[in-house]
């Protein structure tokens, strides 16, 4: 499904993949494994298994989910699934090309969006983007009546609760790595400069973008210059 040049990583990465077809499973499960060096796979082929998995498996990567599974309708399938997520990012992979359903699965809180017909490198494309943060979701296609369909994200534009008072409260190693991630140093350059494995950068900027309530750097960024606190020491 995507091209055999593998990412090496320092810290080794965990998905769980859901889907009610075993085939389906097993070709995601190498894929992973094409493109990473070192990572662990988890499956579950229920909602009811994969929320189990969820809670036995703390430190969760990400998540592959597909939208119709056999024990749960569509919206409350990935109600419930995001719900036991938490804050661990999931990617929704689904036939469906209605633009209109990836619409709602990014307002639902889904990260990303993957056709299963797709070429492998859009999962290539989407993997990277998700796990630094971001949300990855195709055009949609245009619909019969020709009007477009808007994805729009409430969280994105809601105001924040105390952005002062949620970046004070941060730790000093937090505050270090927001510091360098406002100078525009990506989270390979900022684990360089404070000596530690990519993968605790990406522990601790997902922590602080919780406590913030924003889903990506850019929120981020806005949120904390919004806060007016220096963060330098």
């Amino acid at each position: 499904m995507v091209s055999d040049r593998r990412t090496p990583s320092d810290d080794p990465l965990k998905f769980l993949i859901v889907d009610d077809h075993a085939l389906v499973r097993y070709g995601l499960s190498l894929a992973l494994r094409q493109r990473y060096e070192h990572v662990a796979v988890v499956e579950a082929g229920s909602l009811a298994e994969a929320v189990r998995k969820v809670r036995s498996e703390p430190d969760l990567t990400a998540i592959l989910y597909d939208l119709q599974m056999g024990d749960s309708d569509e919206h409350s399938g990935l109600t419930d699934m995001l719900k036991a997520a938490g804050d661990v990012p999931l990617i929704v992979v689904s036939g469906t090309t209605d633009g209109n359903v990836i619409a709602s699965c990014i307002r639902a809180g889904a990260r990303g969006f993957v056709h299963k017909g797709c070429e492998g490198g859009v999962l290539d494309q989407a993997l990277p983007i998700v796990l630094e943060g971001g949300i990855f979701a195709p055009a949609p296609p245009k619909p019969p009546d020709g009007r477009p369909v808007r994805i729009a994200l409430a969280s994105a534009a809601a105001p924040l609760r105390s952005e002062s008072e949620a970046v004070s409260g941060l730790t000093e190693r937090q505050r270090e790595v927001l510091r360098l991630l406002l100078e525009g140093r990506s989270n390979k350059e900022i684990a360089r400069s404070l000596g530690v494995l990519e993968g605790t950068i990406k522990v601790h900027l997902r922590t602080v973008m919780q406590r913030l309530g924003v889903r990506n750097r850019t929120q981020l960024a806005l949120a904390t210059m919004k806060a007016g606190i220096a963060l330098s020491s």
